[in-house]
């Protein structure tokens, strides 16, 4: 009976350590396959555009940095362990003065994609303007401003910023054909490509740290549209940059919505490393987790499958087309290779990881203020838990939690679009508007 018993905890036991040593085995592969293709990828930088592409495998761990002290490069970046790093395996000396430039600043010598980066309008958008770029974004006016004889302008401003691998039709194909009548009246709602994503520019020299992506939306959206106030609506990865916005504009900023933020409450100089390790953690289950550990902790590995997949999406897009037989494909299937390797993996660390650092005092910044923050939340998602929901609600006591049932890091927005619309509209104050006009 006692033995009856015991059976399941000790199988649960030997499954677990059979698990991480197979976890361990896999990722310890994958550090030498990484390792091997940093010295093939040197060699042919090299010998095809005569300079080595910095990367982030020296054995040395301090940061490149800028003049200022803290330039926003994130940590996991140059302190991932690495068997083979710490081993000295790679003794190469980086050429640093590429990571020197800031975002934009393009020498006239290398004014050019990397050989194994995609050469479309989009991506080499930042080159043929000669650094004056600008995000890619859609909005959609308000009827107040686009009807015939009518020249009011919109009594609010949204701005929708999307998440890791992801662009505007993230927002603009979902959650924007449902908002009732009175949104689509009196709202202009802005989608954004971010820095690097989707149809935005994908420059070579950035690193595309947080202050790099809130740079580019002030310069492409909030300058030119000339927001004096507005809400903001992001998921995922998105919801760091919203928070470092607002924390910027917090006497213009309305209501901020953080649909699955991956938040991890600063911990001094280990924060970013944390951060990493708690939402890119190495797993090889479930199949989302396993991806986002294998493109977080391999810079070269990463590139490689940049090189077989984003380099080529126009083609990747046109066989799936005559696959599917099917001449619109999801917008998903069409964002998931819109970025290059150097945009994807700085903006992994830099902002997912590296905003962990910066998130507290936003959210400090943001309470004292008095802006309305709204955190939605599915209690499936097993790229962000529930426990950054329940951190970040200590530290921001007023932020409003709403918890969807049976609802993961996608489906807390696929398939419920329309009460999406409709919570966004309470946290807008919209149904009390209305009632006003209505009276």
């Amino acid at each position: 009976m006692s033995l009856a018993v015991a059976s399941p905890k000790w199988l649960n036991n030997s499954l677990q350590v059979l698990t991480s040593i197979t976890c361990f085995l896999v990722f310890l592969i994958f550090d030498l396959l990484d390792a091997v293709f940093c010295v093939i990828f040197r060699y042919l930088d090299e010998h095809i555009e005569g300079e080595a592409f910095p990367c982030c495998c020296g054995r040395k761990k301090e940061k490149i940095l800028r003049d200022d002290e803290d330039d926003g490069v994130s940590d996991s970046l140059y302190k991932r362990k690495s068997i083979f790093r710490e081993m000295g395996f790679l003794q190469f000396e980086r050429k640093r003065q590429i990571f020197n430039r800031k975002c934009g600043e393009v020498s006239s010598e290398r004014a050019m994609n990397l050989w194994s980066d995609c050469g479309c309008e989009s991506c080499l958008s930042w080159v043929v303007n000669e650094g004056d770029y600008k995000l890619h974004f859609v909005v959609k006016e308000p009827l107040t401003a686009t009807g015939e004889n009518c020249r009011e302008k919109a009594s609010e401003n949204v701005i929708f910023l999307h998440g890791f691998l992801c662009s505007s039709s993230f927002w603009t194909q979902t959650v924007f054909p449902h908002f009732s009548e009175q949104v689509n009246h009196d709202y202009r709602l802005i989608a954004i490509d971010l820095l690097g994503f989707g149809k935005s520019p994908k420059p070579r020299d950035c690193l595309y740290t947080l202050k790099d992506h809130v740079e580019m939306i002030e310069k492409s959206v909030v300058q030119p549209l000339q927001l004096t106030t507005f809400h903001i609506v992001a998921h995922s990865m998105g919801c760091i940059i919203a928070l470092a916005l607002a924390a910027k504009y917090p006497e213009c900023v309305k209501s901020i919505t953080l649909t699955a933020p991956p938040y991890s409450p600063s911990e001094g100089n280990e924060a970013c490393l944390n951060a990493l390790a708690k939402l890119a953690g190495k797993k090889l289950w479930p199949p989302l987790s396993f991806g986002s550990s294998f493109m977080s902790w391999h810079e070269h590995l990463g590139r490689c499958v940049c090189l077989v997949f984003c380099r080529n999406h126009r083609i990747w897009e046109k066989v799936l087309k005559v696959i599917t037989r099917n001449r619109d494909l999801h917008f998903l299937t069409i964002d998931l290779t819109r970025h290059t390797h150097q945009s994807a993996w700085n903006s992994m660390h830099n902002v997912i990881c590296g905003g962990a650092k910066y998130m507290d005092s936003y959210l400090k910044i943001l309470s004292k203020s008095g802006v309305r923050i709204n955190v939605i939340q599915g209690d499936n998602d097993k790229v962000v838990q529930m426990e950054c929901c329940n951190n970040l609600k200590l530290m921001a006591p007023n932020a409003e939690i709403n918890i969807i049932p049976n609802a993961d890091h996608g489906t807390v927005i696929f398939t419920r679009e329309k009460e999406f619309a409709h919570r966004l509209e309470l946290t807008w104050g919209v149904f009390q508007t209305a009632l006003y006009h209505d009276f």
